[in-house]
């Protein structure tokens, strides 16, 4: 079964239109960006598409840190993916894009020639080079389009800000919601809730060990190792690791990060916890929200709220199977707010925030704030009647008038259907 993300039409529009600039397929890994691109170019005539990889040349095939059940790229074996190999597929490129014209000319005038090169970022200094390759070539009179994606979003990022600005528009791919899951899987509420939404990890839920260990060595691992640490300066690279472990165990909890430097064996500051916890945000694993305030500096002088981006991380990283989660009322308590964190940023567009709120006993579990409008989220992982009373929603409603108000797990808004909808759809 080969299970379409929404995504693809979105892609398939956008590439189908006449180029005006690189376009970016950027996310975290493994979450099916290979597959997508290979589903795109299932729905064009063969010599429409070019796709290359900048791959190691020892390797064949897809890596493990590769999307789920996509099919091989092209490879050269022999390669050395610098800037001439870099250059020689462009001109490749440039000559299927002219034979694609003279082939089909009708065709072609409405579909454009499009150009993929996965695994963009193991090339050096590769935005300069994709900037003046790109500048020649959308001058021409039959510019092609270009599609670049590549496993560290930290390493895409960084290229993006030195040499591209205003070259690009970002496709943004973000884990998989309940929905895809869903359908995809056959998962149940519950299993998205524990398991998370990693799609590559999906055939292993039966066999709780195996899926950990997938977790932990084939997604974690790569993550840190080669995403965080290789590709960006840290200087306390141990620090950074406890503080993903701590973020992992408290996930959807508020916690002070001077309180959290008690809790790390190494050394630090405030400031270097914020920052690296703003490259595990980049890296798709973690990030921290802050507190919903009028002011922008008690915003960021406001103690993170913990928060994974996919459950399987907390699940993957604590003691508890899936059978004990489900039993122990508490933590799968957290794990359902987590997984409602973890839906609200991933489903939040670039209009879209999302935050939490706390004055004294009182707290909002979360805060969306889209273009000036508000609605205040409370996660209960029991049954709720409609009359209960929540305090904390109350006095926010009482100082934020028209603030629109939720209670996910109540009886008139289950979990599952609130999964349903994006984080701006719960504002509007």
């Amino acid at each position: 079964m080969r299970y379409r993300r929404p995504l693809l039409q979105f892609i398939i529009a956008r590439l189908n239109e006449q180029p005006q600039r690189v376009q970016i397929l950027a996310g975290p890994r493994q979450v099916g960006k290979t597959t997508l691109v290979h589903q795109f170019r299932a729905t064009r005539p063969s010599d429409s598409v070019m796709l290359v990889a900048a791959d190691a040349p020892e390797k064949s095939g897809l890596s493990e840190t590769d999307d789920w059940d996509a099919p091989t790229l092209m490879r050269n074996q022999a390669a050395s993916f610098d800037a001439n190999w870099l250059i020689d597929q462009w001109s490749k490129a440039e000559r299927a894009a002219k034979a694609w014209r003279e082939s089909e000319p009708g065709r072609a005038s409405r579909l454009p020639f499009v150009l993929v090169i996965d695994e963009i970022q193991k090339i050096p200094r590769w935005s300069d080079h994709i900037k003046g390759l790109w500048d020649r070539q959308i001058a021409t009179e039959h510019p092609m389009q270009v599609l670049l994606l590549g496993s560290s979003p930290l390493l895409m990022q960084k290229g993006l800000s030195e040499s591209l600005a205003g070259r690009y528009e970002v496709i943004p791919i973000t884990h998989w919601s309940f929905e895809e899951m869903n359908s995809a899987f056959d998962f149940t509420l519950d299993q998205f809730v524990f398991f998370g939404a990693y799609p590559g990890s999906a055939s292993y839920i039966q066999d709780e060990a195996r899926w950990r260990d997938y977790v932990l060595r084939s997604l974690i691992e790569p993550n840190i190792e080669r995403d965080v640490l290789m590709m960006t300066r840290v200087d306390k690279p141990a620090l950074l690791k406890q503080l993903f472990e701590v973020g992992c165990s408290f996930s959807g909890q508020i916690v002070s990060l001077d309180k959290t430097l008690g809790q790390l064996n190494d050394a630090g500051n405030v400031t270097t916890l914020a920052r690296y916890l703003e490259l595990l945000a980049h890296a798709g694993l973690m990030a921290g929200l802050h507190k919903h305030a009028a002011q922008v500096l008690r915003k960021r002088q406001s103690p993170p709220k913990f928060q994974v981006l996919n459950n399987a991380l907390m699940s993957a990283k604590g003691q508890h199977s899936f059978g004990e989660a489900m039993a122990d009322k508490s933590h799968w308590g957290r794990l359902v707010e987590s997984a409602v964190g973890a839906h609200l940023i991933n489903s939040a567009d670039t209009d879209t925030r999302i935050h939490y709120w706390r004055e004294g006993g009182l707290e909002v579990d979360f805060v969306i704030e889209h273009r000036g409008r508000l609605a205040a989220v409370e996660v209960k992982s029991a049954s709720v009647g409609a009359g209960a009373r929540h305090a904390g929603l109350d006095e926010f409603i009482q100082r934020f008038p028209g603030c629109k108000r939720w209670v996910v797990g109540s009886e008139a808004l289950p979990l599952g259907e609130f999964l349903r909808y994006s984080a701006a759809h719960w504002v509007d």
